[in-house]
Formats: C-alpha cells, structure tokens, sequence
C-alpha cells in the first residue's frame, strides 16, 4: 500500500476509537486563498488561452477579485486543479477537407489484416536539417488533455535552405532505396525515381504481381506522366492512394524520425550538406527489421484509431517516434516494449 506499519496501526486505531479514518494534517496550515468559485473562475482563463502565463494569469484572476494573489498561490492552485505547464505536442494540420476523406479511407481498409499490409511498400520524401529550430511553446493542461485541439501545436510543410532531401520507400519485407533529391522535386524527377527505383524494388519483392505502392500525395505525383506510368505498370504492381495531410497513415513517416533521432546523436554532427548526406543514408541503412517490421503490423490499429477519431488527430501522431527509436537502439530489450505501447496510445483522445 506504500504506508509503513506504524502509521497503518495508528489509523486503525483511530478508526476502531473514533470511526476516523482521515488525516488531520489536510486541515493543517493556511487555507488556500482561491475558493472552489476561484477554481472554476481560473479555469476558465485557462481554457481561453492555454498559452498564457503564469504572470498573465495571476493579472487576469486579480482583476475580478477583491483580494488579489500572488504567482506562487496561482501555481498551487492550478496544481490542485490538475493543471501544470507542458510543451504541447506538434501535430500536422489537417484542413477540413481532408479531414472527411480521412473517414473514407479508413472504412476501406479496416478489414485488411498485418498479413495484407504486407504487400504494401510504403513510400515518403523528407528532409533534414543541418540546424534544427528551437522554438518552444509552454501551454496549460491537464494529464488527460494532451489531445485536446486548444492544446496541441499545428505543423506544416515548409522549405528552406541548409537541408537534406531525400525519397525512401519500404515495405514489411525489407527497406528500399533512399535516394537524395534535389528541394522541388519535378514531374520529370519522380517519373526517374519511379522508373529507376520504384519498379525493381516492386518487381522483386512483389513478382506474383500482388504489391501495392503507396504514393507519397507528393504535388508532381498527379502529373500526366506519373499517372501514365503507373497505368502502364498496373499488370505488375497496384497503386494504394492514401487520403493528404495523414502521416499517421503511412509508416514510413516515423522513420524519418528514427533517422532524425539517429543524426542528433551523432558523436560528429556533420556540419555541411554533403556530410549530412552521407550520415543520412549510413542510418537509414542501418534501420533494424524488428523496427520497420513493428511499424508495417501497426497499420490495423492505425486504422482503427482514425475511424475512432471520425478523421481527427490520433496519438499516434506525436507517440511512434519516440517509440520506435527505441526498438532500433535497443532491439533485444525495447521490441516488446514497443508492442505493447502501440496498443495503447493508437487511439484518439
């Protein structure tokens, strides 16, 4: 129970003595100076601006009430309220549009089993900066509310220079090829990736003619000559059409933060470009089965988690990254681990 002896004997005693069965001592020191109605008062400041404060919050509340508090009251009460100040998780923004074909993907797909997953090779651009930003936001929140809209930090695309491109494809039987790109990549670019890479790589894992390849929603793959491509290559491999802004629908998408997690813990961090390419393929080369593996079976829930978030935000978002490098640091320890928090944290809040 976590209480020693002595004190379990002294509260039977009270019990058997008095029928007491609480503590004096949570009615000992100075009463808090924010009643329930403070409470519910503060609360509501925080819900209309989870970013504010804790200077902010105080100047807010002392502005309702006749005797005011300091800072050091606010934290405490806000602690008893259940609220303590995180970073908030950074999630890509899905617009309102995709947010409906999300549904209808997943209702498609919700029957295919790990073992019809495994004709899939999933496929994704990314790039990697030789210097990361470090831009922090604080918010307000309680244990349960990390998935909360108001509590979460939204994500898009951006370019920019000092950065690595790079176009990778896998699939549950093994990793393909990573192939650096130039930033912008055109028609005429993918349609040599996918010439080039895409079909050998299908072709051999897949020469039943069986496959799937997913496309990467790219901005040159809805080209003419792309979409003609794959017309005149569907005797040998089909192409699975994944709805936009759905990282969470595609795994090779934490791969690329097992990549990223690997290069910050470089002993030597590169410091140009071509140093940062190097390094880049040497860890996607070095990606262990048992991760690419665990990712590829995780579709089935990932799934469910989207028909279960009506199209929305699923955990799965902000939790397979971290999780994943651990398989891949740790295999013979953190498989298992890696299994076991997938169940749990593959679902919306």
């Amino acid at each position: 129970m976590g209480f020693s002896p002595t004190t379990i004997s002294m509260v039977y005693e009270e019990w058997c003595e008095k029928g007491k069965t609480s503590s004096m001592q949570q009615s000992c020191g100075q009463k808090c100076l924010v009643d329930a109605r403070g409470q519910r008062r503060m609360g509501r400041l925080i819900q209309a601006d989870r970013r504010a404060t804790l200077t902010g919050i105080t100047t807010r509340y002392n502005r309702g009430t006749q005797q005011s508090i300091c800072e050091a009251t606010t934290r405490t009460a806000l602690r008893r309220m259940g609220y303590s100040s995180r970073r908030p998780h950074r999630l890509p923004l899905i617009s309102t549009t995709n947010s409906k074909k999300r549904p209808q993907f997943a209702p498609a797909h919700q029957h295919r089993t790990v073992e019809d997953w495994k004709n899939v090779a999933w496929s994704d651009e990314s790039r990697f900066l030789l210097r990361r930003p470090n831009g922090r936001v604080r918010i307000w929140r309680k244990q349960n509310e990390n998935m909360d809209p108001s509590c979460l930090v939204t994500t898009v695309q951006a370019a920019g220079g000092g950065s690595v491109m790079v176009w990778g494809t896998f699939s549950w039987h093994t990793l393909g090829p990573l192939v650096p790109i130039g930033h912008g990549l055109n028609a005429t670019g993918k349609l040599s990736i996918v010439s080039d890479h895409v079909h050998p790589f299908m072709t051999t894992m897949y020469p039943s003619s069986d496959g799937y390849f997913q496309q990467d929603n790219a901005p040159c793959d809805k080209a003419p000559i792309i979409s003609n491509w794959f017309l005149e290559h569907d005797d040998e491999f089909s192409v699975l059409q994944r709805p936009p802004q759905s990282p969470d629908l595609n795994p090779i998408e934490h791969l690329w933060g097992v990549v990223e997690r690997e290069l910050r813990a470089l002993d030597v961090h590169p410091t140009h470009l071509h140093q940062l390419q190097d390094a880049t393929l040497s860890v996607w080369a070095n990606i262990s089965k048992e991760c690419f593996q665990h990712l590829d079976a995780s579709m089935p829930r990932r799934i469910k988690a989207v028909l279960k978030a009506k199209g929305g935000q699923t955990r799965i978002l902000c939790v397979c990254v971290c999780v994943c490098v651990c398989v891949c640091v740790c295999v013979c320890v953190c498989v298992c681990v890696c299994v076991c928090v997938c169940v749990c944290v593959l679902h919306p809040q």
